[in-house]
Formats: C-alpha cells, structure tokens, sequence
C-alpha cells in the first residue's frame, strides 16, 4: 500500500518559516506526479504547488515567491518550504501523489494517493 505522511507543521508568527515533509513509501516519488495541497475551515481545498516526473514546477499566485516544491530522491521525501507566512495561509496541509504526466495540476483526478496532513497555523 502506498503511504504519505506529512510533518513539519505547527505555529508560527506571520513572516516566519516552515518547511514541510512528505515521506513516501511503496514508490518512487520521482515517478510520480506529486503535489501539496491545503485547506482552511468554511474554505475550499486549493493547490499550493507540484512537481512532475521532470521536476517542472508550479505555483499559484498567492504563493509564488514564497513557497518552494523540491523532491528528495535518497530520502524519498518530498518538502514544501514556505516563507514569509501569512495569516490566510493557516490551514491543514496535504500532500499528493499521482501518475506521472506531463505538466501540473492540481486537479484531483490526478492523484490516487493522499497524506492525512499537517496543521499549519500562522499567528500575528
């Protein structure tokens, strides 16, 4: 069975930093199709970033310039950094595997296997 479980998450003050984990068991996450997801109370769930089987990335514009997808291929492991945190970015945080295509997205009819999350909580 293909497994994900996030960590990193917590509280941290507006403008500070986390950095998301994704560990990955029973496949290769280099090839797949692997993106994070998030979604606050009373909101819908959004794509913050992917990653494809060629390492092409994609943002949205409420995170680009702040959050960053990378894979790790030893550790099997794929990260979400996020700086400079904002207040609307408190939600739980998912990560997401899929196939492999071509390009991202966050559509998700392109994944078949999801983590439980982790919390991510900004504060003034």
């Amino acid at each position: 069975q293909v497994q994900l479980v996030e960590s990193g998450g917590g509280s941290v003050q507006a403008g500070g930093s986390l950095r998301l984990s994704c560990v990955v068991s029973g496949y290769t996450i280099g090839n797949y199709h692997m993106g994070w997801f998030r979604q606050a109370p009373g909101k819908e769930r959004e794509g913050v970033a992917c990653i494809d089987h060629y390492s092409s990335t994609r943002y949205p514009d409420f995170v680009k310039g702040r959050f960053t997808i990378s894979k790790d291929y030893a550790k099997n492991t794929l990260y979400l950094q996020m700086n400079s945190l904002k207040l609307e970015d408190t939600a739980m945080y998912t990560c997401a595997a899929g196939p492999p295509s071509d390009g991202c997205s966050w559509s998700v009819l392109r994944y078949n296997s999801w983590g439980q999350g982790t919390q991510v909580t900004v504060s003034s």
